[in-house]
This record gives structure tokens, sequence and C-alpha cells, in this order.
């Protein structure tokens, strides 16, 4: 596709290690670790934080949020030290929040709204508090204990469901058993080890300084729920969770903790700011389904973003589909298939190459910004131009954030 003056692009990304629950961000509130990536963009790309219009900033964490009361997307660009009159906004369509915040600023650049602005989003479910049911308020006078509530059991939706069962449902009626979603799991974690071990997440990860009482700060910049040389036999033994048919603690991620974040810009701003266009951004579909369809949206929405382009699905050169079950990646890839085993497979080695949230981790809101970034060298590296990031979220929502890298 030719090139445009008007074109959005995506000139900078970063973002930290991702954390696992009980690790050296436990105590980190997210808005302090999305401060760090804002903090972090500025000082790559080399603009003052002036030069920045809009910070959009996406989280799934409510339970969380509610600590600092509001705005935290405000709170953390103010920590970051942007002008007071930096203008922001938070996003909340759960894990598909961080592709979102991309969604709102192609389209405030399009609209020609603002010229820069910053796509970010953070979670940390290892902060998240216990809570006390507000009819408390009103009880106060009535005798008996008082119930905490924790809002990391359970992994759904009251009145909706258990997203661990609906994704393993949906998978089983696409012919996805539980040997296929463990054998997926232990590829998640080869392959990023292979990723580790090449060096290609030192261009998104920056070093965090976690200061330690009476010891030398931790360094944090490499992600701690990998485990390359998992086998099938070890998560085969393990058993299901949250009353599912197949998914278990080993091809699902773990409760985590991130932030990400990248700059977006048209070409001609890029070219005045002196900034390197890495990747065009084109508009942001998405779609909603029937609130138990999660392992199903992400496919769907790549098949409309395609069309919606002019592209065939076998125009892409990667794929990056959220793992946050194995069942969700595989049935989706399937979808894209139509029932040819041939271009399943071929979907599948295309999907996810460095490895997946079932290793990496999937610090929810902030994900699918990880997914987009990712894609950028590898796209390049293989001599591919395009390649599309999707998650489902929010009760069977998904975005599809379609790149083409220049």
């Amino acid at each position: 596709m030719s090139k445009s003056a008007n074109d959005v692009v995506i000139t900078t990304y970063a973002r930290t290690a991702i954390d696992k629950m009980g690790g050296p961000l436990s105590n980190w509130h997210s808005v302090d670790l999305c401060a760090e990536v804002l903090k972090e963009l500025v000082k790559r790309s080399g603009l003052k934080h002036e030069q920045v219009d809009h910070i959009f900033h996406g989280t799934a964490g409510a339970p969380e949020i509610g600590w600092v009361t509001g705005v935290p997307g405000r709170q953390a660009l103010l920590k970051a030290g942007f002008p007071v009159e930096t203008l922001s906004y938070t996003i909340d369509r759960a894990c598909c929040s961080g592709t979102t915040a991309i969604a709102h600023a192609y389209n405030y650049l399009v609209a020609g709204d603002i010229e820069v602005g910053i796509a970010c989003a953070s979670d940390n479910q290892c902060n998240w508090p216990l809570l006390l049911d507000g009819k408390v308020r009103w009880n106060g006078s009535r005798l008996g204990d008082l119930v905490l509530r924790d809002f990391l059991v359970g992994a759904g939706y009251p009145g909706f469901g258990v997203v661990a069962q609906d994704s393993a449902n949906v998978a089983k009626e696409y012919g996805i058993d539980r040997e296929m979603q463990d054998r997926w799991a232990v590829l998640s974690h080869d392959k990023w080890g292979k990723a580790f071990e090449r060096g290609f997440f030192k261009g998104e990860i920056f070093p965090l300084e976690i200061p330690q009482k009476g010891k030398d700060p931790i360094i944090f910049d490499r992600d701690q729920l990998p485990r390359p040389g998992t086998t099938y036999e070890q998560l085969a033994k393990l058993p299901t969770v949250n009353g599912s048919i197949t998914v278990t603690a080993g091809n699902c991620p773990s409760l985590n903790a991130g932030a990400t974040g990248l700059i977006m810009t048209t070409r001609a701003k890029a070219e005045a700011l002196g900034l390197e266009p890495l990747a065009k951004v084109y508009k942001v579909p998405s779609v909603a389904e029937f609130y138990s369809n999660i392992a199903t949206a992400p496919g769907n929405v790549i098949k409309k973003t395609c069309e919606m382009h002019g592209l065939k699905t076998t125009d892409l050169g990667l794929i990056e589909i959220n793992e946050a079950f194995a069942a969700v990646t595989l049935t989706s890839t399937k979808i894209l298939s139509d029932g040819d085993d041939g271009k399943w497979q071929h979907f599948k080695d295309i999907t996810n190459v460095n490895g997946g949230s079932i290793a990496i981790g999937h610090p929810l809101g902030a994900t699918g910004i990880r997914l987009t970034m990712t894609m950028i060298p590898e796209l390049k590296a293989r001599g591919e131009k395009y390649g599309i990031a999707t998650l489902c979220g929010g009760l069977a929502q998904a975005d599809g954030v379609l790149i083409e890298v220049e």
C-alpha cells in the first residue's frame, strides 16, 4: 500500500518486563508502572513532554485503581513529568483496553484533533486488594463477621460465566482437546526461550530499578514467568481449574503485572520531529459476540480487519493472538483456516512466534500493546509487511490492530 503524509505511524515503543505473583513488582501500583513507561518513551524518542498532545491509557484493574480514586492515566502522566495541560483519559475494555487505546489514538490523529499521542496501558494483578462489599456501609449495626471479596478468585463475570469454562467449552466445539492446549503451552515457553537467547526482547524491555531496603536495588529487566524446558508430560499432570474441562494453570497465564506503551503520530509530523516511522497503523475494527464466545472473537476480528483493508488472511506475515488460554489461540487460528488443516497449520506457524502470554504473562489491559510492538522487528526480520495483533476481552469483544512495517 502507498505511503501518505497522513498515515498514522508508530515511532517508539517500550514495556516493562512482566512480573508474576509475589515478584519484584508486587508492591508497585499500576499507575507508577505506567509513569515509568511514559518516562521511557520520552527518553527513547527524544521528544519533549510538551510535544505529546494526548495520552490514551488502558487498564482492566478496577479493584486496584479504586485505591488511587480514579483517572489513573492522568495521575501517571503527572508522575512522569508531563505538563498539567496534557490531556488523557483511561479506557476499560478489560483485556482489550490496550488495543482500544491504540484505536482511540488512531481516530484522534486521523481527525486532526492531535498531532502526537501515546497509547499506553498498565495492570498489576499482584497488587489487587481484598474488598469489602459496599452494602456494609448501610449494615454497620448488624452483628456478624465482615467478609472480604477477592476479585482474583473465580476468573469470571458474576451473572455471565467463568471465562476458563467458556473458552474450553467453545474450543471443544471446534475439536480442540486438552492435549492440543497443553502442547501449545509447551511451544509458547520454548519459543520464548529461543527468542530470549537471541536477545529479541531487548528492544522492547527497559530496565526498571526497584529499591530494596538495606540492599542494592533490583534491576528488573526480564519476564519472570517463562519456563523453557517445560514438557508436555509435566503439564498433562496438572488438574483443571475454575470448573473448566481443559484449562489448567499450565495452559493459561498466571496473575501478572506490567506496563506497555507506544508513540503514535502522522508520517508528516514524524518527519518534522525527526522521528523514524517503524510501522503504519490502520483503522482498528472491533467485534462483540455472545458473551461466552471469547475463544472465537479474535479469529473473527482478524477476518474483519483483513476484509476492511482489502487483504486476504494469507497476506499476513505474522499474527499475535493473546494466549488468555491456549484454547483461545487454537480456536481462533482454526477459524482462520476455514476447515483446511493445512491452512490451520500455517496460521499456527505464524502466530505468537516468539512465545505468547502463557510464557510471557498477561497483565490484562497492557497485553494488547505488547502484542503490537513485538510484531514490528519480527516482521522486518522476516521480510514480511503485514501483521495483526488481537485478543479477547470484556465478555467476548476483540480489536484487530493491523500494522505494516516500513
